[in-house]
């Protein structure tokens, strides 16, 4: 099980959900509100897409301008957090204390609620 489908097995996303995640598009088990989240976010992460102006008019009828903000924040900071762990990660031994700092961030991040923040913006 890769990691994205532990996190929405966690999540409670059911796995027909998870298995039509690539064909979000044209699925009837997501909402356009998801689908309009989803859009936005491969936009943001994609160096072939660009984020539309017919994007954005989506993501701004599904969501206030605080959500879009979050949003955006969270795609963000997830796509960072992937590519540092994909530069350090690997070099670190599980004993290091490199290491257990990163575990240690990821307790504060989960204390601060990014997970909650998310679960908020698109629930199931």
């Amino acid at each position: 099980m890769d990691i994205r489908r532990a996190v929405g097995a966690k999540a409670g996303i059911p796995n027909e959900k998870m298995d039509d995640l690539l064909r979000y598009q044209e699925s009837d088990r997501f909402t356009a509100r998801e689908q309009a989240a989803l859009e936005y976010a491969e936009r943001i992460t994609r160096d072939d897409l660009e984020v539309t102006d017919a994007c954005m008019a989506r993501v701004r009828e599904h969501f206030s301008e605080a959500e879009a903000v979050e949003l955006t924040f969270i795609v963000g900071f997830q796509t960072f957090a992937s590519k540092f762990a994909k530069a350090l990660l690997p070099k670190w031994t599980p004993e290091s204390e490199a290491a257990a700092e990163v575990r240690r961030a990821e307790a504060r991040r989960r204390r601060t609620g990014w997970a909650r923040m998310l679960d908020r913006l698109l629930p199931t």
